[in-house]
């Protein structure tokens, strides 16, 4: 399989963080200013959460919460799932994949140092990803 460490893939790029105080409305404002769809939320630089825009479209907006007086820690994914930067990105979409979900952060002995994402995935790793996954469905099928 075709494939890059996740240190190569972060490699040059800003690590793009908030505080757990933060109202829902600066991490928004956060996001939508640096072009992502989640932030990984820290204390003294550690991981603790990660703020995405499904948890501002389910644990905000459809819960009727104030945008101004929310915290991110009140809506945040707490202890996200997370990977070490010298995985390898086929890791970080089996982690997606498995997970349901579009953001790993990446991390490194507890320290947010980056965050990959299903859009990273539009390289060869995707390609060689989707054929692993129906080569294993055939196999299954064989085996059945």
């Amino acid at each position: 399989m075709v494939d890059r460490s996740i240190r190569t893939l972060i490699e040059g790029k800003e690590c793009i963080t908030c505080p757990e105080h933060w109202s829902v409305i600066e991490a928004a404002r956060l996001m939508k200013r640096e072009r992502i769809g989640a932030v990984m939320v820290v204390e003294q630089d550690k991981l603790i959460g990660i703020f995405t825009e499904r948890d501002a479209l389910f644990r905000v907006l459809a819960d009727d919460r104030d945008l101004k007086t929310t915290r991110v820690a009140d809506v945040m994914t707490r202890n996200p799932q997370s990977l070490h930067p010298d995985k390898q990105f086929a890791d970080a979409l089996q982690l997606m994949h498995t997970g349901r979900f579009r953001h790993v952060p990446v991390v490194d002995n507890g320290r947010a140092v980056g965050m990959v994402s299903a859009s990273d995935a539009m390289g060869p790793e995707l390609e060689a990803f989707v054929w692993e996954l129906l080569r294993q469905e055939q196999v299954s099928d064989v085996l059945a």
